[in-house]
């Protein structure tokens, strides 16, 4: 488990307790993180109590159930509810998920705790802002770089070139790892955190691409790459099952390689 770090300038204070729902039978509580840049207060974590029998499984259910009887104002980003487009990343129970795929029922004791992505700046509630991570993730240049002239139908690659790609083209930049990464917290600025190096190694080890050199020039700099120190945290709380420091240890290993 990630336990949970505050958000960069936080400091909580105390927060509301919303009346439990008239007539409910089956109550879940939910302590939820509440920052609003526009009211000058500290963060708080406001209290809910939500009607499990009108409500889906899921804590993004028992968001939306929140945000649509309760209280309008809380804040949050959400969109396929399918663990597809990665929106709903956020800390639950001490652990970086996607609220769509974690059931509030896995959460055994006690109330459901929703907290931002840790140690990244707030923009409301539990929208966190992911300016840096997005801007790392394109200066790895995630696309097919050739000189070679452009086939008339396609890039050809056979089926094994193909299955080097697995575990690496399934991210879905939720943000999970990175913000689950010690070395990220502390270095976000220069370190580009596991979900960019993941994509750095896909595009590294596409057998289309012709630019490996240029990637690998790219990634060779003692904080870019090397601040990985195999914590594992990025793999403990990937919702898609990869292993971003095996792409990154993978990226090591080539620099190495091409020094022989």
């Amino acid at each position: 488990m990630v336990e949970f770090a505050l958000p960069k300038n936080s400091k909580i204070s105390g927060g509301k307790t919303w009346p439990k729902p008239a007539g409910a039978t089956e109550l879940r509580e939910f302590r939820v993180y509440r920052w609003n840049p526009d009211d000058g207060k500290n963060p708080s974590i406001d209290t809910y109590y939500v009607d499990t029998h009108d409500c889906g499984p899921m804590v993004l259910d028992g968001l939306i159930w929140i945000k649509n009887h309760i209280d309008p104002s809380l804040t949050f980003r959400r969109s396929c509810r399918e663990g597809v487009c990665g929106s709903c990343a956020m800390n639950i129970d001490g652990q970086n998920t996607l609220a769509c795929t974690r059931s509030m029922h896995d959460v055994k004791d006690g109330a459901v705790k929703i907290n931002p992505l840790p140690h990244q700046p707030v923009v409301k509630d539990l929208v966190p802002d992911l300016t840096n991570f997005y801007a790392q993730y394109a200066s790895i240049e995630p696309w097919l770089k050739t000189t070679s002239p452009t086939p008339q139908k396609e890039w050809r690659q056979s089926h094994e070139d193909r299955e080097k790609l697995d575990g690496l083209y399934e991210c879905i930049l939720c943000a999970c790892c990175s913000t689950s990464c010690p070395s990220y917290w502390w270095n976000s600025e220069r370190y580009l955190g596991p979900a960019a190096l993941l994509q750095a190694n896909r595009w590294v080890s596409d057998s289309r691409d012709e630019a490996t050199g240029e990637r690998l020039d790219n990634l060779e700099d003692p904080f870019r790459l090397y601040r990985c120190h195999t914590i594992m945290n990025c793999a403990k709380a990937c919702p898609k099952g990869l292993n971003p420091a095996e792409a990154i240890a993978e990226l090591k290993l080539k620099l190495v390689e091409r020094q022989v």
